[in-house]
């Protein structure tokens, strides 16, 4: 396989999902348990009724440019397929950018996934010192991502290093300058679930120490390709194991062409137990069309949504009513200073604003919590009462109901009546609220775990 690589990580990424998708392997895991329901006339919506969008951002850690330090690692292995300027690259992505990110995305609402490589391309430990810059600098940096990134975007380790594998026994790379010894190609192959998770949770364990909190994981490039099934259970393991994360994910798979990017819930069990599992697989909709994850070659907006607002990718799936889960890099975002990629996200965020009222901002724990709850609650109706049974709680949970009764509808959870209060349409839903449709009605709230009721 590593013969076949493409000259960008990302393309890895592509390809290798691509391949595995014809092998019978790359659309799904196995899903687990699913719990029977009843229910005709009654659908899971959408959250509020709005569409989900997310920013994926790879590469991002500490200070280091993974560009810079990451090439020439590459190049080692496949010397034909590196051959970028990398000394030209700058060798830090500086706190001043991370902190004009972070506010303007909160002033947009931007959510996501932000990577913490904990050992990144090996220059430092995050946990430790970064030579090349202070102790102050590093928790000065660490400080701004716990304050201003991590309340509202998920934090993933891309394993360890993103470069060399890591020899856990003794914390060093191992010296083979090969692909089976690079985190990005081969290691996984052949490796059992336990191998790859205890891989993950030393990764986890790393920015755990440093309060970061995570619920979920990144694979670089190829990594876990060959062995998707132990990669599913390995994150299901580890992030339960190091954080006790209830619904771990992961993003491995991006798919540009006619495939659902809907989340995949696999390996539920124990749906009726006190300790209901499963795993939810994040899929992006779009590659890197902001500035690379080289900050070499500058994109453009007009692949995700073209200036007319009528065509391009996120215009596709948001169609479909399918999370629109964008991709993109660090240092693209950076672009050596010139801030391309991000000027980029800017005028893609300003079309989707101008075009769309039914887009919602969510991070990948929350998508992830929001759809196994939709694959795993049972939902049964009798009369004019909806049962639900949920092994999940869930914030803005939506169901739109058939009915030709005209009373207003309460949600009963632990016996007690919680009358919901009545919006002017499907775009003013919010948690606790209801709207009439012309079959009937849409109903928004926060599901309770367990037992609850919904009379309408």
């Amino acid at each position: 396989m590593a013969s076949m690589i493409a000259c960008t990580r990302r393309a890895v990424v592509q390809v290798g999902a691509m391949g595995l998708v014809s092998a019978g392997l790359g659309i799904a895991q196995p899903p687990g348990e699913r719990r029977r329901s009843s229910a005709p006339g009654v659908a899971v919506e959408n959250p509020r009724c709005r569409v989900p969008v997310s920013l994926i951002i790879d590469d991002s850690t500490c200070l280091v440019n993974m560009a810079h330090f990451g090439i020439p690692q590459f190049a080692e292995v496949f010397p034909d397929q590196y051959r970028q300027p990398w000394k030209t690259l700058p060798r830090e992505i500086p706190d001043s950018f991370v902190r004009e990110f972070a506010e303007w995305c909160q002033e947009h609402g931007v959510r996501g996934k932000y990577s913490m490589v904990p050992y990144p391309a090996c220059v430092g430990w995050l946990d430790r010192w970064l030579p090349g810059w202070s102790r102050k600098e590093l928790e000065d940096s660490l400080e701004l991502v716990r304050s201003t990134i991590a309340p509202t975007w998920d934090i993933h380790p891309e394993m360890v290093s993103h470069t060399r594998v890591v020899d856990l026994k003794t914390g060093r790379p191992y010296p083979d300058a090969t692909a089976r010894y690079m985190e990005n190609w081969d290691w996984t192959a052949g490796r059992s679930a336990d191998e790859i998770a205890e891989y993950m949770a030393y990764a986890l364990r790393i920015l755990k120490a440093v309060g970061l909190r995570c619920e979920g994981v990144t694979t670089p490039g190829g990594f876990g390709n060959q062995v998707l099934p132990e990669l599913a259970r390995a994150t299901l393991e580890s992030c339960r194991d190091v954080f006790g994360a209830e619904i771990p994910h992961y993003f491995r798979h991006v798919f540009e062409d006619e495939r659902s990017v809907a989340p995949r819930v696999e390996y539920a069990s124990g749906l009726d137990s006190p300790s209901p599992r499963c795993v939810v697989s994040i899929i992006g909709c779009t590659g890197d069309w902001f500035g690379g994850w080289d900050g070499l070659t500058p994109g453009s907006p007009d692949r995700f949504i073209s200036a007319d607002l009528q065509r391009g990718r996120l215009v596709e799936v948001i169609a479909r009513g399918e999370p629109a889960i964008m991709v993109c890099h660090w240092p693209g975002l950076y672009f050596n200073g010139r801030l391309v990629g991000f000027g980029i996200l800017k005028e893609v965020v300003r079309r989707l604003e101008q075009r769309y009222s039914n887009l919602v901002w969510m991070n990948l724990s929350q998508i992830s919590r929001y759809w196994a709850a939709k694959e795993l609650t049972r939902i049964e109706r009798r009369d004019g009462v909806i049962l639900l049974h949920a092994p999940y709680a869930c914030p803005s949970f939506t169901l739109s109901v058939a009915s030709r009764q005209g009373g207003r509808p309460r949600l009963v959870a632990s016996g007690e009546p919680k009358p919901l209060a009545e919006a002017a349409n499907p775009l003013g839903l919010r948690p606790g609220t209801w709207c009439r449709t012309q079959i009937g009605l849409v109903a928004c709230f926060d599901l309770p775990r367990g037992d609850s009721e919904l009379h309408v």
